[in-house]
């Protein structure tokens, strides 16, 4: 917009150069109508270039002037931007780093990635201990908009992993397109962080095993889930819409991971009041009906299916003040 401005000034002191006098030569030709544009829209104005005529000085008044408050408003305005942009940056790094060591990074900011931070902070996730990482200028500004801190550049380079403190970083999740990228990113994060909990998408299930090798902890293929619930919705309309509500945060049913109580310790799965379809026991998931789980013991955790919202007809176990079934006495 700054250059429009700047060339239609241009093209109307040249097109009116018989209104207007140079001191140095009397004549004004195109070098001089630019040389005037500037040094009158920066509001310099060394006076060696004037208007003369009724028109020239008119054209000045009711259109130039205008111009060059616009000129300056761009210019500032686009600087004070920047700034500010900078300054709220600045000031997300400086939150995201006190809480490093406990954060998560999410390597790629586009439709999976933004889904993955979005069930990250409605489950309770602070802003601030997320940091994306992405190479691009949307995902960029996207990031800002949604207030996460964010390290522009490319995520199979160490040094970028580095800024985003992924040596320290809790967990994981990559999420970029492509298979060979997410292999290469695993393979740099299980390097920078032997401990860190990775998470990573594959868009083709025969790149799930490399994906393992390379230390992800967990393989999520991206096709082949949709695919399936294409193939479900199509022979099952309603057995599609039941697995999108367990994705569906915030309404009907939810998939969720809650610890042991101490009333339930020797019971079996079945029995409880949620719907226990997992057991969670000494880092190994067990099917609720493994005969290894069939009683409950301190220190598992359940893997549950259970409303959204807690009702009366329906109170989420653990949240009002019951004891926990930990292995600690």
């Amino acid at each position: 917009m700054a250059l429009g401005i700047l060339l239609s000034v241009v093209l109307v002191v040249y097109f009116d150069r018989d209104g207007y006098n140079d001191t140095y030569d009397g004549e004004v030709d195109l070098l001089d109508a630019i040389y005037y544009t500037t040094v009158t829209l920066s509001t310099t104005g060394y006076g060696d270039i004037a208007p003369t005529s009724d028109v020239a000085r008119m054209v000045n008044a009711f259109y130039i002037t205008p111009a060059r408050i616009a000129f300056l408003v761009l210019l500032i305005g686009t600087t004070l931007e920047v700034l500010a942009s900078q300054g709220r940056e600045m000031i997300r790094v400086a939150r995201w780093r006190k809480n490093m060591g406990e954060h998560v990074v999410v390597v790629g900011y586009g439709t999976k990635g933004r889904s993955a931070v979005e069930t990250l902070v409605n489950n309770g996730s602070d802003k601030d201990s997320i940091v994306v990482v992405d190479t691009g200028s949307v995902a960029e500004q996207e990031a800002h908009a949604d207030g996460l801190a964010i390290i522009k550049g490319d995520a199979t380079r160490r040094d970028v992993l580095r800024r985003a403190g992924v040596a320290r970083a809790q967990q994981v999740i990559i999420t970029t397109d492509r298979d060979d990228s997410n292999v290469l990113v695993t393979l740099t994060v299980r390097q920078l962080n032997p401990d860190a909990w990775i998470v990573s998408s594959v868009r083709e299930q025969e790149n799930a095993p490399l994906m393992k090798q390379s230390g992800a902890d967990s393989v999520i293929t991206s096709s082949d889930a949709v695919g399936r619930l294409l193939g479900l919705s199509t022979l099952s309309p309603t057995l599609g819409s039941v697995m999108e509500d367990l994705l569906t945060y915030g309404e009907g049913l939810e998939v969720a991971e809650r610890d042991l109580l101490v009333s339930e310790v020797g019971q079996q799965p079945q029995s409880l009041p949620d719907q226990v379809i997992a057991v969670v026991r000494d880092e190994k998931v067990y099917r609720y009906f493994d005969p290894v789980v069939t009683q409950l013991a301190r220190g598992d955790r359940l893997v549950v299916v259970r409303p959204a919202k807690e009702l009366p007809w329906a109170p989420r176990p653990g949240t009002h003040d019951e004891e926990f079934a930990t292995d600690e006495p």
